[in-house]
């Protein structure tokens, strides 16, 4: 029997990677999508050329992805992020890929991805969470995470990600990471639904 992939999912600053190390601490193999695009963006000559040729030779700095230059580009030209996209995506879907084949004993396997939604590959999973959280309080976290970013740039973003009303309309599951009650709880719980749900 091949593995349940579930995918984790929320805006920026919602605290997905937060969700994703308790699930990983309680024993859950977790593939970090976006780790793995960083990862391959700067390992993968492949990749490395196609985003040169795009974009020019700035995109890479002391042959690192150079990402205050990237997130100027994207704020500036929003075909930007589309194009970047286009050219990483499958590189990472194949990879994903083959991470759930070498891990296929798992029974639950779980992917974090910003892009869940956006992407459509959502639909290659069996169920999907999505992490809500305030606006204020996801700005607030992204100044502190990200001093770089002004708010302008940071409210740009959220506005051109999916909004928590399209997303509870393709997920399966909602947690809440609004720091009023304690986070592993709901997980715990959310662990639970998922087990139930999956083994009727």
């Amino acid at each position: 029997m091949n593995p349940y992939l579930i995918g984790i999912t929320g805006g920026i600053g919602s605290g997905k990677s937060t969700v994703s190390q308790i699930i990983s601490h309680l024993g859950y193999k977790v593939y970090d999508s976006d780790a793995r695009a960083h990862e391959i963006i700067n390992e993968n000559k492949l990749i490395k050329d196609k985003l040169i040729e795009s974009f020019g030779s700035d995109i890479y700095q002391d042959s690192k992805f150079n990402k205050k230059y990237v997130s100027k580009l994207i704020f500036n030209d929003e075909s930007a992020k589309t194009k970047i996209n286009s050219i990483v995506h499958p590189e990472v879907i194949n990879d994903f890929k083959n991470w759930v084949k070498e891990n296929k004993i798992e029974k639950f396997l779980f992917k974090e991805s910003a892009l869940l939604f956006e992407s459509s590959s959502y639909k290659d999973l069996d169920k999907t969470v999505y992490i809500y959280c305030d606006k204020d309080i996801r700005i607030e976290r992204i100044k502190i995470r990200d001093p770089h970013r002004t708010r302008n740039e940071i409210e740009k973003i959220i506005n051109n990600q999916i909004s928590s009303d399209e997303a509870n309309k393709l997920t399966d599951y909602n947690l809440v990471n609004d720091e009023k009650k304690l986070l592993l709880p709901k997980v715990v719980k959310l662990l639970g639904d998922i087990h139930k749900d999956l083994y009727k």
